[in-house]
Order: structure tokens, then sequence, then C-alpha cells
């Protein structure tokens, strides 16, 4: 099994700085200091499961406190560029790209000259940074990485944070604060915002999964019924596809989504390589900053 044999990184935390004056100096950073973590903190990538997943959540960031976007895309039809060290995950790159563009108004195509645009670029994990950023935005991605791993940074790209942190998710979802890792609770916390009048969904592609910073290996987030799809890095939900057809005013855009049951153990192994992954975040990932400081998210 993948988590037998894989060696786990915990990530460590970034402080932000101005995008536009130091944006390359602060990814080499965080990935050389989780780079240093992991060779005094070795875990097996099961361990890591339980303890090191961060990612953003699914609405609008408005402001730090907000549960949708800072900062939309100023166009629906965005460039991108895929760095030819990524030829070996280019199909990947693609796939998510069209899952994206399929059930929405936002379309990407290869970049001309355009001066805004997403790069995707090789690195050792999945991360992006959390909507527009203005100028050659990073999108990271690393050999572990897969198609919905991709599509979720994708999502944190067009402005998306994490679905857990909705203010009603008691309704769905318990959370265990005895059990969260020190220093990571702030992942955790509710975030006030838009949520388009969309109901809760527990299979969001950005939704935490039971055992995300998890201190002793125990749960982290319980849902009050069964959700075996928590967590899920399969494939966009129809509430995600909604979200972002609500984010970017895609009007009365009726497509037909394509239902499909996810397979429990693609599944639960798309999970896991988004927790190894996730393991270089930032630990202050949760919120979103000005433009001027905006973070990396996974």
């Amino acid at each position: 099994m993948l988590h037998l044999l894989l060696t786990a990184l915990l990530f460590v935390q970034v402080h932000a700085r101005p995008i536009q004056e130091d944006k390359e100096a602060l990814e080499e950073d965080w990935f050389t200091r989780a780079m240093e973590y992991m060779k005094s903190n070795p875990e097996t990538l099961e361990e890591l499961m339980a303890k090191n997943q961060a990612v953003l959540e699914g609405d609008m960031v408005l402001s730090s406190d907000r549960n949708a976007v800072e900062s939309t895309w100023p166009t629906l039809e965005i460039p991108y560029v895929i760095s030819p060290e990524l030829a070996s995950q280019t199909d990947d790159i693609v796939s998510a790209i069209a899952m994206v563009s399929e059930h929405t108004c936002v379309s990407f195509h290869n970049r001309t000259s355009e001066t805004n645009y997403l790069l995707f670029k090789t690195s050792k994990g999945c991360a992006s940074y959390v909507g527009f950023i203005g100028g050659e935005q990073s999108v990271f991605i690393g050999p572990p990485c897969k198609v919905g791993n991709i599509i979720h940074e994708i999502l944190h790209a067009l402005g998306f944070h994490h679905e857990h942190t909705r203010t009603d998710r008691e309704q769905y979802i318990r959370i265990l604060p005895h059990n969260i890792m020190a220093g990571m609770e702030k992942n955790f916390k509710k975030q006030h915002g838009q949520t388009f009048d969309l109901g809760y969904d527990i299979a969001s592609i950005m939704h935490y999964g039971s055992g995300f910073f998890s201190a002793n290996g125990l749960p982290t987030i319980v849902p009050n019924t069964d959700a075996k799809n928590m967590g899920q890095r399969v494939r966009m939900t129809e509430t995600d596809i909604e979200k972002v057809r609500h984010l970017y005013n895609c009007g009365g855009m009726k497509k037909e989504v394509k239902e499909e049951s996810v397979d429990v153990e693609k599944a639960k192994d798309a999970n896991m390589l988004h927790n190894v992954v996730s393991a270089l975040r930032p630990m202050n990932e949760g919120h979103a900053l000005p433009t001027n400081q905006r973070k990396i998210s996974h």
C-alpha cells in the first residue's frame, strides 16, 4: 500500500509577505523549511494522513474572516502555462482544467502574451495561492498530485476556501478540539461569509477529511451522519460547481452534471495523496489575506 511505502512531510509555518515583492522567496522558503523539519520528524504517510491535512475552504473570501474570496479573476478566460518539467503530469492537469471548465463559465487557454496567468510548476507537493493575485500566479504540482488534488488547487486559485469552516457546520459535523494538533486550531475556525444559499456539502472536494491535523490519530472531524466521501479528492460535486457559477456570475447556465458514485477506495487513496502533499502547506492558510499578503494554500 502507498501509505506503507512513502515518507510523509510535516508542514511549517510561513509568515505572509507582500506577494509582489518576494513571492519566489516565499515559495522557496516554505518548501526548504518543510524539508528541514522532515529530517528530524519523519512520519509514514499513514500517520501524516491522520495529522497534517490543510486546505482552504469552499466559499468566497471577502476578508480575513470570510468564507468566499477577496479577489476573483478579472476575466472568465484564464490563460495558463504548464512547465515542461511537468510533462508526465500534463494529462492530469489538462483533465483537472477540463472538469472545472466543463460545467462552469470559467475557461482556460494556453497563454500567449497575457500578463495575468496561472503557471503550473513542479514542486514537492500541491499548493496554490487563494484568489487572483496578478501577474504570474503559481500553482504547485508535485509527483503525488492527481486529478482531484489539482482540481482542489485550481479552485483555490479561483478564490475558494474550505467547506468545514462554514458557520452552519454543527448541523453536519462535530469538531473535536482535544484531538487537534497544538497550533492547528486556526484551521478549524469558522469563517463568516457568503455561502450563496447553497447547502453544506460534506462531500465537497474542498472539505477536510476526518483525521486532518490529528495530534493522536483520532478524528478531528466527525460527521453527524454517515459520510463515506468526506474529504474525497476524486471529483467536484454539484455544489462545488454551483459555487463557481455563483462566484463568477455564470448566470442561468444549466449544464447537466453527470453524477457518478465515488469509488471509496479510490477516494481514500486520493485523500492520502492530498494529505502528503499538504504537508508543505503553511500553517496559517485558513484565512484569506489582503492581496499584497496572500497566503499559499493546498
